[in-house]
């Protein structure tokens, strides 16, 4: 098994045109040779990835879903400004080399950036690394590490001060993603009302030191050094990025984070190995950014119960292009059913607050 994260065949009808990326390419970077040859990698369920592979050169090339698309979503041109800025006081960005807006070039509008080699975490450890629990606990935190040198980043000086209006960041994203759960409603889909209500009433105040907000912070979204895999060597999927409460990027981290005490259903839902022994648990990742970052954090149940609505918000966008055959991707016939259970879940933290 290579451990590195590895491309596959394209699925049906998200082909690209071998030739006329090629040709678009070449005019942006003169000194590329030979022909490409593309495939796609098979993660993700927003924006379509895929691998094209020169002679001497890997780069990857982002382009927005097939169907529907929210409205603000999949703004290729932003991601790309700020894969390029951001880069000067994070540098774990990869390069991105063109961002092309002519739609009739591949169907879309999309952007290039480099190809950053290495080891992506998917569900499970992987049995290769055989990391004891201090060296996955390490990693755990370094993790965490990094999430708040990004929150630390001076972004004024990265020329991204206009990247989001932090004040009146939370009231926002309660709002905004009730507004976009009830467009994407299906017949089949929970109704959240109970979950909307209590973080409407609970909602605290902006917190006072605005950050760069990644908004969708996770173990398959970073990249590993092969040689070191401790070592934290990309962030990748910057589509989400803007600028607001730090605190509200935990929540949305948290949400994805299914510990090992976790039922079974849940377990069910991981996507990365936060389950593994020596990782730690929400909570004590909560007390470790808490630490780290010098913040604060009296609760983390609003702004967790907030990441698994703003969760379920877009499992249900996503749902809701399948279930009006806007794609055929087979995995999310099954994403109804994850918005019901995101529902529980946070109906249980909600009985157990104290807030």
């Amino acid at each position: 098994m290579a451990l590195t994260d590895q491309s596959t065949r394209i699925r049906e009808g998200e082909e690209l045109d071998a030739a006329v990326i090629d040709q678009y390419l070449k005019a942006q970077i003169p000194e590329l040779t030979g022909e490409p040859r593309i495939s796609q990698f098979p993660g993700g369920a927003s924006n379509l990835t895929y691998l094209l592979e020169y002679p001497n050169q890997e780069f990857v090339l982002r382009r927005p879903p097939f169907g529907h698309k929210a409205k603000s979503a999949h703004d290729m041109g932003r991601e790309y400004r700020i894969l390029n800025q951001l880069k000067a006081g994070f540098p774990y960005c990869p390069k991105a080399y063109a961002h092309c807006t002519d739609e009739s070039v591949i169907g879309a509008e999309f952007y290039v950036m480099e190809r950053v080699n290495g080891i992506i975490l998917r569900s499970d450890m992987p049995a290769e690394l055989n990391f004891s629990e201090e060296q996955t606990r390490n990693l755990c935190k370094s993790f965490i590490d990094k999430m708040v040198e990004l929150h630390n980043v001076d972004y004024q000086a990265c020329g991204l001060g206009d990247l989001g209006k932090p004040e009146g960041y939370v009231q926002r994203q309660i709002s905004g993603w009730s507004d976009r759960y009830e467009k994407a409603l299906t017949p089949d889909a929970p109704l959240w009302e109970p979950v909307k209500a209590w973080l409407k009433d609970k909602m605290p105040a902006d917190h006072h030191k605005p950050g760069i907000v990644h908004n969708d912070y996770r173990f398959d979204n970073v990249i590993l050094n092969p040689q070191n895999p401790s070592e934290i060597i990309g962030v990748l999927d910057w589509e989400l990025t803007t600028i607001g409460d730090p605190l509200m990027d935990l929540g949305n981290t948290l949400a994805y984070w299914i510990e090992a005490a976790d039922s079974a259903p849940i377990q069910m839902m991981r996507r990365q190995p936060s389950n593994a022994p020596g990782m730690l648990t929400r909570q004590q990742f909560a007390d470790y950014y808490a630490e780290r970052s010098g913040i604060e954090i009296k609760s983390i149940d609003f702004y967790y119960t907030y990441g698994l609505f703003r969760l379920a918000g877009i499992v249900q966008q996503i749902y809701f292009r399948f279930f009006h055959g806007q794609t055929q991707d087979k995995r999310f016939a099954q994403f109804v059913h994850m918005n019901k259970l995101l529902e529980q879940m946070s109906l249980q933290v909600i009985n157990k607050s104290q807030l």
